[in-house]
């Protein structure tokens, strides 16, 4: 089977415990002539017939063989994974930013899909979708019951489609019904604001292809609106990734040129890589390939004061991959404070590979697709991120009151099979497993009070009442800040097995 298939679009990727992802185009397929194991084939092939011949009822061949490839790649680590072709557009439109539906962000409340926010311009926008909106039906759906994946693939569609959402609006005590004429959308992935004279908030949600233009359009703004800022918060809070191009971008408008941002080591040669903030490692269009002259530097427009405007970096549990590029590249050369909690510690990379017969964009593989991890990141300071992430210069709760659940929050170390930081002996974290179960009995006490009313959650992230803002705030001004009490640098167990 392998001699017949040629690896095409090799991306690099980091994702968040397989969510969304981070990666780097690369320009060449690549085939492989390795020596198989002629005796452990030919046991797999004894399997499959056995398997075949025996089981209790007829089985497929085709999903016998999809089955065990899915395997093979799955033990390898969290992150790497079969797709099967019907999955890699979506999963294409994941990368990207861009898929075609109604244009909200949600969540969910009281098994209903909530509206966190239209995105400007979409659809939703148009049609008077408001932040706090209640979808309960989509077309002739109840959306009670469905997960938030089902409910999003109910909202997406193809273009020029029509979707019929029910809304019910709290603040109106009304219930209605708005058609949506489905159109593609470019999600939002940055956001800013002067939050006081002198002092911005910008928010990178996560890494598209589109962000550094929406970075460079934000930062004009805020200069614009103010030209004399004192200092900027660099928000990376529950950033689950994306575009690593895109955050090499990010971290060398901060930066000097030439100096290191990130690198990368794994096995193949194509793997060890060492990328700079200049043009030349920004500046492509991802799922294209690269150009043969580089186009327009977005980060030319920007004021020559962002070099030098003193800077917060804000970071948590959720801060994962591409983000985790930018905290580290910018505490390295010490361009920036880092304020929060121990990041996800996703510093791994992996290379989405279509199975094609021939060299294929991604968003058009015809067949199916591996995304398979190949490389470790590394920070300027040669610090492995992998199942380590970055470690804040500042400790921060998620309250004023301390922290509240975040101690629960899944990390890269304590996913099943995780690929290990590659640096010297890991230990275990007594510390972790003691906040975790003082997290655990906090949140069990609050359920038990709270009954069927919703649990603590922390304040909207740059809303006057974010606690973490505010004392990054306090750093930028030289005001006191209050550090946390409880929190300690979190390490991977020693007892779990090096992949």
């Amino acid at each position: 089977m392998g001699s017949k298939l040629k690896v095409a679009g090799w991306i690099s990727l980091g994702a968040v415990a397989g969510a969304l992802t981070t990666m780097q185009l690369q320009a060449t397929a690549r085939n492989t002539a390795a020596q198989f194991p002629l005796e452990e084939i030919q046991q797999l092939s004894n399997v499959f017939e056995l398997v075949k011949s025996t089981y209790v009822v007829p089985v497929d061949e085709k999903k016998l063989i999809t089955d065990a490839i899915g395997g093979m790649v799955a033990g390898l680590d969290p992150h790497s994974q079969y797709i099967e072709q019907k999955n890699v557009k979506e999963f294409s439109e994941s990368i990207t930013g861009r898929f075609v539906g109604v244009g909200i962000e949600i969540g969910m409340e009281d098994g209903l899909v909530k509206v966190i926010t239209p995105i400007e311009g979409s659809p939703a926008y148009k049609a008077g979708i408001k932040s706090g909106d209640l979808i309960t039906k989509v077309d002739d759906t109840q959306v009670k019951g469905l997960t938030v994946e089902q409910a999003v693939k109910k909202m997406r569609g193809e273009p020029n489609t029509k979707v019929v959402l029910t809304i019910f609006r709290k603040t109106e005590s009304r219930t209605f019904t708005v058609p949506i004429i489905r159109a593609e959308i470019q999600a939002q992935s940055v956001r800013a604001k002067v939050v006081e004279p002198g002092y911005a908030w910008l928010q990178v949600r996560q890494f598209q292809d589109k962000t550094v233009e929406d970075f460079v359009s934000k930062i004009e703004a805020i200069y614009k609106e103010d030209p004399k800022l004192k200092g900027l918060v660099l928000d990376l809070r529950n950033d689950p990734g994306g575009s690593v191009v895109a955050s090499v971008a990010i971290a060398a408008a901060f930066l000097q040129p030439e100096v290191v941002v990130v690198s990368t080591k794994g096995q193949l040669a194509a793997s060890k890589s060492v990328l700079r903030a200049t043009p030349k490692d920004y500046l492509y269009y991802e799922g294209r390939g690269l150009l043969r002259s580089l186009p327009p530097d977005p980060l030319r427009r920007l004021p020559d004061a962002v070099k030098s405007v003193p800077m917060v970096v804000l970071v948590n549990e959720g801060s994962a991959s591409a983000s985790e590029i930018v905290a580290g590249a910018l505490q390295d050369h010490k361009r920036a404070t880092v304020m929060g909690a121990q990041t996800f510690g996703k510093g791994s990379v992996q290379t989405l590979m279509c199975l094609g017969a021939e060299p294929q964009r991604i968003d058009k593989c015809p067949s199916a697709a591996i995304k398979i991890t190949t490389a470790r990141y590394y920070t300027p300071a040669d610090r492995s991120i992998q199942a380590k992430g970055i470690v804040p210069d500042i400790m921060l709760d998620e309250t004023a009151d301390g922290p509240l659940y975040s101690a629960l929050r899944t990390r890269e170390a304590d996913l099943d099979k995780h690929l290990q930081s590659g640096q010297g002996v890991e230990e275990k974290d007594v510390a972790r497993e003691k906040a975790r179960e003082e997290a655990r009995k906090r949140y069990e006490e609050e359920a038990a009070k709270a009954g069927k009313s919703p649990l603590k959650q922390p304040p909207e992230l740059g809303s006057p009442e974010d606690f973490p803002l505010m004392q990054a705030l306090n750093q930028l001004k030289n005001k006191p800040v209050q550090v946390s009490k409880t929190a300690t640098e979190r390490k991977p167990d020693e007892d779990t097995k090096t992949n």
